[in-house]
Protein backbone atom coordinates (compact mmCIF):
# COMPACT_ATOMS: atom_id res chain seq x y z
CA UNK A 1 0.00 0.00 0.00
CA UNK A 2 1.78 3.28 -1.20
CA UNK A 3 1.20 6.18 0.13
CA UNK A 4 -1.10 8.68 -1.83
CA UNK A 5 -2.08 12.12 -1.79
CA UNK A 6 -5.42 13.21 -0.96
CA UNK A 7 -6.54 13.98 -4.39
CA UNK A 8 -7.60 10.56 -4.88
CA UNK A 9 -10.25 10.99 -2.66
CA UNK A 10 -11.40 14.20 -3.60
CA UNK A 11 -15.46 13.22 -2.77
CA UNK A 12 -16.45 15.42 0.68
CA UNK A 13 -17.25 12.70 3.44
CA UNK A 14 -19.69 14.76 5.50
CA UNK A 15 -20.93 12.13 7.95
CA UNK A 16 -22.19 15.21 10.65
CA UNK A 17 -23.25 13.97 14.07
CA UNK A 18 -23.56 10.22 12.76
CA UNK A 19 -20.04 9.31 12.34
CA UNK A 20 -19.03 10.01 15.81
CA UNK A 21 -22.57 9.09 17.42
CA UNK A 22 -22.35 5.27 17.98
CA UNK A 23 -23.29 5.92 21.70
CA UNK A 24 -24.72 2.16 21.65
CA UNK A 25 -21.43 0.96 21.19
CA UNK A 26 -19.23 -0.03 24.39
CA UNK A 27 -15.90 1.33 24.00
CA UNK A 28 -13.40 -0.76 26.36
CA UNK A 29 -11.09 0.44 28.65
CA UNK A 30 -10.02 -1.84 31.35
CA UNK A 31 -7.71 -3.89 32.31
CA UNK A 32 -8.74 -7.08 29.91
CA UNK A 33 -10.49 -10.39 31.98
CA UNK A 34 -10.40 -12.82 30.97
CA UNK A 35 -16.91 -22.07 21.78
CA UNK A 36 -18.92 -24.11 19.93
CA UNK A 37 -18.77 -24.88 16.07
CA UNK A 38 -22.10 -26.25 14.54
CA UNK A 39 -22.60 -26.59 11.14
CA UNK A 40 -21.97 -22.89 9.63
CA UNK A 41 -24.45 -23.48 6.34
CA UNK A 42 -26.65 -20.56 7.01
CA UNK A 43 -30.08 -20.30 4.60
CA UNK A 44 -33.06 -18.40 6.08
CA UNK A 45 -35.93 -19.39 4.67
CA UNK A 46 -38.22 -16.73 2.92
CA UNK A 47 -41.01 -13.65 3.93
CA UNK A 48 -43.60 -13.71 2.18
CA UNK A 49 -43.87 -10.93 -0.20
CA UNK A 50 -40.28 -10.27 0.41
CA UNK A 51 -38.37 -12.89 -1.61
CA UNK A 52 -35.77 -15.01 -1.22
CA UNK A 53 -33.07 -13.86 1.64
CA UNK A 54 -29.26 -14.10 2.77
CA UNK A 55 -28.11 -17.27 2.64
CA UNK A 56 -24.20 -19.29 3.54
CA UNK A 57 -23.74 -21.40 0.87
CA UNK A 58 -20.67 -23.71 1.40
CA UNK A 59 -18.45 -25.69 -1.47
CA UNK A 60 -15.64 -27.92 0.37
CA UNK A 61 -13.70 -25.20 2.13
CA UNK A 62 -15.36 -22.30 0.36
CA UNK A 63 -18.01 -20.18 2.41
CA UNK A 64 -20.53 -17.86 -0.05
CA UNK A 65 -22.62 -15.19 0.76
CA UNK A 66 -25.59 -14.31 -1.75
CA UNK A 67 -27.66 -11.59 -0.96
CA UNK A 68 -30.36 -9.19 -2.56
CA UNK A 69 -29.59 -5.94 -2.82
CA UNK A 70 -31.26 -4.31 -0.16
CA UNK A 71 -30.20 -6.67 2.52
CA UNK A 72 -27.84 -5.60 5.32
CA UNK A 73 -26.03 -8.09 7.51
CA UNK A 74 -25.15 -7.28 10.78
CA UNK A 75 -23.23 -9.63 13.74
CA UNK A 76 -24.03 -7.97 17.12
CA UNK A 77 -22.67 -8.96 20.44
CA UNK A 78 -25.08 -8.76 23.35
CA UNK A 79 -24.12 -7.80 26.76
CA UNK A 80 -26.09 -7.36 30.46
CA UNK A 81 -23.84 -5.88 32.60
CA UNK A 82 -21.01 -5.96 31.02
CA UNK A 83 -20.85 -9.39 30.24
CA UNK A 84 -21.94 -11.78 27.20
CA UNK A 85 -25.26 -13.29 26.90
CA UNK A 86 -25.69 -16.62 24.58
CA UNK A 87 -29.14 -17.59 24.85
CA UNK A 88 -31.41 -13.99 23.61
CA UNK A 89 -34.01 -15.35 21.24
CA UNK A 90 -34.63 -13.96 18.13
CA UNK A 91 -38.24 -12.30 18.90
CA UNK A 92 -36.12 -10.18 21.48
CA UNK A 93 -34.28 -8.12 18.89
CA UNK A 94 -35.57 -4.77 17.33
CA UNK A 95 -33.68 -3.35 14.34
CA UNK A 96 -34.25 0.33 13.65
CA UNK A 97 -32.48 1.91 10.23
CA UNK A 98 -32.92 6.00 10.77
CA UNK A 99 -34.91 5.11 13.47
CA UNK A 100 -37.51 3.58 11.32
CA UNK A 101 -38.20 -0.40 12.11
CA UNK A 102 -36.75 -2.89 10.14
CA UNK A 103 -37.89 -6.73 9.67
CA UNK A 104 -35.37 -9.34 10.63
CA UNK A 105 -35.66 -11.63 8.19
CA UNK A 106 -32.73 -14.47 8.92
CA UNK A 107 -31.10 -14.62 12.31
CA UNK A 108 -28.47 -17.17 13.51
CA UNK A 109 -26.56 -17.74 16.69
CA UNK A 110 -23.52 -19.72 16.02
CA UNK A 111 -19.75 -19.97 15.44
CA UNK A 112 -19.28 -18.72 11.94
CA UNK A 113 -15.63 -19.20 10.67
CA UNK A 114 -14.58 -15.88 9.44
CA UNK A 115 -12.00 -14.50 7.24
CA UNK A 116 -9.61 -12.26 9.58
CA UNK A 117 -6.82 -9.43 8.50
CA UNK A 118 -4.09 -8.37 11.24
CA UNK A 119 -2.78 -5.26 10.86
CA UNK A 120 0.38 -4.92 12.99
CA UNK A 121 2.08 -1.69 12.96
CA UNK A 122 5.21 -1.75 12.28
CA UNK A 123 6.99 1.52 12.99
CA UNK A 124 9.98 2.40 14.41
CA UNK A 125 8.93 2.75 18.22
CA UNK A 126 7.08 -0.72 17.74
CA UNK A 127 10.52 -1.97 18.13
CA UNK A 128 10.71 -3.43 21.93
CA UNK A 129 6.94 -4.40 21.24
CA UNK A 130 6.96 -6.65 18.65
CA UNK A 131 7.92 -9.82 20.30
CA UNK A 132 4.72 -9.87 23.04
CA UNK A 133 2.72 -8.91 19.76
CA UNK A 134 3.28 -11.38 17.25
CA UNK A 135 2.74 -14.03 20.50
CA UNK A 136 -0.49 -12.23 20.61
CA UNK A 137 -1.81 -12.19 17.36
CA UNK A 138 -0.69 -16.21 16.72
CA UNK A 139 -2.58 -17.22 19.96
CA UNK A 140 -5.48 -15.49 18.66
CA UNK A 141 -5.50 -17.13 15.22
CA UNK A 142 -4.99 -20.66 17.46
CA UNK A 143 -8.27 -19.53 19.78
CA UNK A 144 -10.46 -18.91 16.56
CA UNK A 145 -12.66 -20.96 14.72
CA UNK A 146 -10.80 -23.86 13.16
CA UNK A 147 -12.28 -22.84 9.76
CA UNK A 148 -11.19 -19.57 10.00
CA UNK A 149 -8.49 -17.95 6.76
CA UNK A 150 -6.24 -15.02 8.11
CA UNK A 151 -4.06 -12.76 6.07
CA UNK A 152 -0.94 -10.56 7.94
CA UNK A 153 -0.27 -7.35 7.31
CA UNK A 154 2.52 -4.88 8.49
CA UNK A 155 2.80 -1.35 8.66
CA UNK A 156 5.05 1.60 8.75
CA UNK A 157 4.74 4.69 6.11
CA UNK A 158 3.31 2.16 3.82
CA UNK A 159 1.78 -1.50 3.89
CA UNK A 160 2.90 -5.35 3.23
CA UNK A 161 1.03 -8.47 2.70
CA UNK A 162 3.02 -10.25 4.86
CA UNK A 163 1.04 -13.68 4.23
CA UNK A 164 -1.71 -14.05 2.40
CA UNK A 165 -5.20 -15.59 3.55
CA UNK A 166 -4.62 -19.12 5.60
CA UNK A 167 -5.49 -21.20 7.88
CA UNK A 168 -1.71 -22.20 8.60
CA UNK A 169 -0.31 -20.91 12.18
CA UNK A 170 2.94 -21.78 10.97
CA UNK A 171 2.77 -19.93 7.94
CA UNK A 172 1.82 -16.62 10.04
CA UNK A 173 4.46 -17.11 12.52
CA UNK A 174 7.33 -17.60 9.90
CA UNK A 175 5.73 -14.22 8.22
CA UNK A 176 5.96 -12.24 11.72
CA UNK A 177 10.01 -12.88 10.92
CA UNK A 178 10.30 -11.14 7.86
CA UNK A 179 9.97 -7.74 8.65
CA UNK A 180 12.03 -5.16 11.50
CA UNK A 181 10.13 -1.87 12.92
CA UNK A 182 11.09 1.14 10.93
CA UNK A 183 9.25 3.71 9.36
CA UNK A 184 5.89 6.23 10.22
CA UNK A 185 2.44 5.12 11.00
CA UNK A 186 -0.38 5.35 7.78
CA UNK A 187 -3.53 3.41 9.81
CA UNK A 188 -5.90 5.13 7.54
CA UNK A 189 -4.11 3.93 4.47
CA UNK A 190 -3.88 0.45 5.90
CA UNK A 191 -7.40 0.49 6.84
CA UNK A 192 -8.64 1.02 3.71
CA UNK A 193 -6.34 -1.20 1.67
CA UNK A 194 -6.97 -4.22 4.35
CA UNK A 195 -10.86 -3.39 3.81
CA UNK A 196 -10.21 -3.44 0.32
CA UNK A 197 -8.24 -6.26 0.00
CA UNK A 198 -10.80 -8.58 2.32
CA UNK A 199 -13.94 -7.53 -0.32
CA UNK A 200 -11.92 -8.65 -3.43
CA UNK A 201 -10.36 -11.70 -1.69
CA UNK A 202 -11.98 -13.07 1.30
CA UNK A 203 -14.06 -16.41 0.90
CA UNK A 204 -15.95 -16.33 4.08
CA UNK A 205 -18.62 -13.78 4.63
CA UNK A 206 -18.02 -12.46 8.15
CA UNK A 207 -14.99 -10.64 8.46
CA UNK A 208 -12.98 -8.87 10.60
CA UNK A 209 -9.59 -6.61 11.02
CA UNK A 210 -7.69 -6.64 14.28
CA UNK A 211 -5.39 -3.51 14.30
CA UNK A 212 -2.30 -3.07 16.43
CA UNK A 213 -0.83 0.29 17.13
CA UNK A 214 1.24 1.87 19.70
CA UNK A 215 0.77 5.27 18.09
CA UNK A 216 -1.31 8.25 15.69
CA UNK A 217 -1.02 8.27 12.10
CA UNK A 218 1.32 10.29 10.77
CA UNK A 219 2.14 8.60 7.26
CA UNK A 220 -1.53 8.31 5.66
CA UNK A 221 -2.38 9.86 3.05
CA UNK A 222 -6.06 9.82 3.76
CA UNK A 223 -8.30 11.01 6.45
CA UNK A 224 -10.12 8.70 9.57
CA UNK A 225 -13.78 9.64 7.82
CA UNK A 226 -12.21 8.37 4.40
CA UNK A 227 -11.39 5.42 6.40
CA UNK A 228 -14.50 5.15 8.07
CA UNK A 229 -16.48 5.45 4.71
CA UNK A 230 -14.45 2.65 2.94
CA UNK A 231 -15.34 0.04 5.02
CA UNK A 232 -19.00 0.97 5.56
CA UNK A 233 -19.78 1.50 1.44
CA UNK A 234 -18.09 -1.85 1.28
CA UNK A 235 -20.44 -3.44 3.90
CA UNK A 236 -17.18 -3.97 5.46
CA UNK A 237 -15.19 -5.78 8.10
CA UNK A 238 -15.74 -5.38 12.22
CA UNK A 239 -12.57 -3.69 13.11
CA UNK A 240 -10.78 -5.07 17.01
CA UNK A 241 -8.46 -2.24 17.98
CA UNK A 242 -5.62 -2.34 20.23
CA UNK A 243 -3.44 0.55 21.12
CA UNK A 244 -0.47 0.30 22.99
CA UNK A 245 -0.42 3.55 24.13
CA UNK A 246 1.67 3.66 27.52
CA UNK A 247 5.03 4.33 28.16
CA UNK A 248 7.42 7.71 29.96
CA UNK A 249 8.03 8.53 26.46
CA UNK A 250 4.59 8.68 24.49
CA UNK A 251 3.32 12.05 23.60
CA UNK A 252 0.42 12.53 25.83
CA UNK A 253 -1.18 14.88 23.18
CA UNK A 254 -0.71 12.15 20.55
CA UNK A 255 -1.76 9.64 22.45
CA UNK A 256 -4.99 11.06 22.99
CA UNK A 257 -5.96 11.52 19.28
CA UNK A 258 -4.74 8.06 18.98
CA UNK A 259 -7.10 6.72 21.47
CA UNK A 260 -9.97 8.77 19.86
CA UNK A 261 -9.29 7.65 16.34
CA UNK A 262 -9.14 3.38 17.72
CA UNK A 263 -11.88 4.04 19.37
CA UNK A 264 -14.13 5.88 16.78
CA UNK A 265 -12.71 3.10 14.55
CA UNK A 266 -13.89 0.49 16.56
CA UNK A 267 -17.62 2.21 17.82
CA UNK A 268 -18.53 2.81 13.92
CA UNK A 269 -17.71 -0.93 12.66
CA UNK A 270 -19.16 -2.83 15.85
CA UNK A 271 -15.83 -3.71 17.39
CA UNK A 272 -13.76 -2.84 20.09
CA UNK A 273 -11.24 -0.41 21.52
CA UNK A 274 -9.08 -2.42 23.81
CA UNK A 275 -5.65 0.37 25.53
CA UNK A 276 -3.80 -2.08 28.01
CA UNK A 277 -1.72 -0.48 30.54
CA UNK A 278 1.29 -3.28 30.03
CA UNK A 279 2.62 -5.23 27.28
CA UNK A 280 1.54 -8.48 29.45
CA UNK A 281 -2.12 -7.78 28.97
CA UNK A 282 -2.22 -7.79 25.43
CA UNK A 283 -2.21 -11.93 25.14
CA UNK A 284 -5.15 -11.70 27.16
CA UNK A 285 -6.90 -9.35 25.23
CA UNK A 286 -6.43 -11.70 21.99
CA UNK A 287 -7.97 -14.11 23.72
CA UNK A 288 -11.25 -12.00 24.38
CA UNK A 289 -11.26 -10.66 20.66
CA UNK A 290 -11.48 -14.54 19.69
CA UNK A 291 -14.01 -15.23 22.04
CA UNK A 292 -16.00 -12.03 21.29
CA UNK A 293 -15.84 -13.31 17.64
CA UNK A 294 -17.34 -16.35 17.80
CA UNK A 295 -20.24 -15.79 20.27
CA UNK A 296 -21.77 -13.10 17.83
CA UNK A 297 -25.16 -13.40 16.88
CA UNK A 298 -25.93 -12.98 12.83
CA UNK A 299 -28.69 -10.87 11.96
CA UNK A 300 -29.93 -10.24 8.57
CA UNK A 301 -32.80 -7.39 7.56
CA UNK A 302 -34.09 -5.85 4.00
CA UNK A 303 -34.02 -1.54 4.42
CA UNK A 304 -37.05 -0.40 3.98
CA UNK A 305 -35.32 2.60 2.41
CA UNK A 306 -34.24 2.19 -1.44
CA UNK A 307 -30.80 2.01 -2.36
CA UNK A 308 -31.03 4.46 -5.13
CA UNK A 309 -31.81 7.25 -2.55
CA UNK A 310 -28.25 7.06 -1.42
CA UNK A 311 -26.92 8.32 1.70
CA UNK A 312 -25.63 7.06 5.47
CA UNK A 313 -27.81 4.99 6.98
CA UNK A 314 -27.80 5.02 10.72
CA UNK A 315 -28.49 1.23 12.45
CA UNK A 316 -29.54 1.05 16.28
CA UNK A 317 -30.18 -2.20 17.49
CA UNK A 318 -32.20 -2.76 20.64
CA UNK A 319 -32.68 -5.85 22.82
CA UNK A 320 -35.93 -7.09 25.72
CA UNK A 321 -36.38 -10.09 26.98
CA UNK A 322 -38.17 -11.85 29.82
CA UNK A 323 -35.50 -13.28 31.83
CA UNK A 324 -32.97 -10.79 31.19
CA UNK A 325 -32.04 -6.88 33.01
CA UNK A 326 -30.95 -4.18 30.80
CA UNK A 327 -29.01 -5.52 27.16
CA UNK A 328 -26.58 -3.73 25.35
CA UNK A 329 -26.33 -4.63 22.21
CA UNK A 330 -22.92 -3.61 19.49
CA UNK A 331 -22.95 -3.71 16.25
CA UNK A 332 -21.62 -0.88 13.78
CA UNK A 333 -23.19 2.32 13.89
CA UNK A 334 -24.43 2.77 9.84
CA UNK A 335 -23.59 2.15 6.29
CA UNK A 336 -23.72 3.91 2.78
CA UNK A 337 -25.70 1.19 0.45
CA UNK A 338 -23.75 -0.71 -2.33
CA UNK A 339 -25.06 1.16 -5.96
CA UNK A 340 -26.45 3.93 -4.70
CA UNK A 341 -25.56 6.10 -7.22
CA UNK A 342 -24.65 5.54 -10.42
CA UNK A 343 -22.59 8.64 -11.13
CA UNK A 344 -20.22 8.64 -8.11
CA UNK A 345 -17.72 6.47 -8.61
CA UNK A 346 -15.42 4.63 -5.75
CA UNK A 347 -11.35 6.21 -5.68
CA UNK A 348 -9.22 2.94 -6.23
CA UNK A 349 -8.18 2.26 -2.80
CA UNK A 350 -4.05 1.95 -2.19
CA UNK A 351 -2.78 -1.12 -3.49
CA UNK A 352 -0.87 -3.67 -0.74
CA UNK A 353 2.36 -4.63 -2.17
CA UNK A 354 3.99 -8.24 -1.01
CA UNK A 355 6.86 -7.89 1.89
CA UNK A 356 10.08 -9.22 -0.04
CA UNK A 357 10.73 -12.80 1.92
CA UNK A 358 14.79 -12.13 1.63
CA UNK A 359 17.15 -9.64 2.12
CA UNK A 360 18.60 -7.10 -0.22
CA UNK A 361 15.29 -7.48 -2.89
Amino acid sequence: MHRRSRSWLTAAVLFGATLFAAAQQPIVDRDPVPSPDPDPVMTAPGTPGQGPVSTVERSGSTYTLRAEVGEVRLNAAVLENGHPVQNVPKDAFHVYEDGVPQTILSFRHEDLPVSLGILIDNSGSMYDKRAAVDKSALDLVRLSNPKDEAFLVDFSDEAFIDQDFTHDVEKLKAALSYVKPAGGTAIYDTVIASADYLAKNAKLPKQVLLLITDGDDNASGSTLEEAIRRVQELDGPTIYCVGLLFGDDSNKAESRHARRVLETLAAQTGGIAYFPRKLSEVDQIAAEVAEDIRQQYTITYRSTKPASLGGYRQIRVEAKAKGFGKLDVRTRSGYFPKGASPTEKQQPAPAMAPRSKHPGE
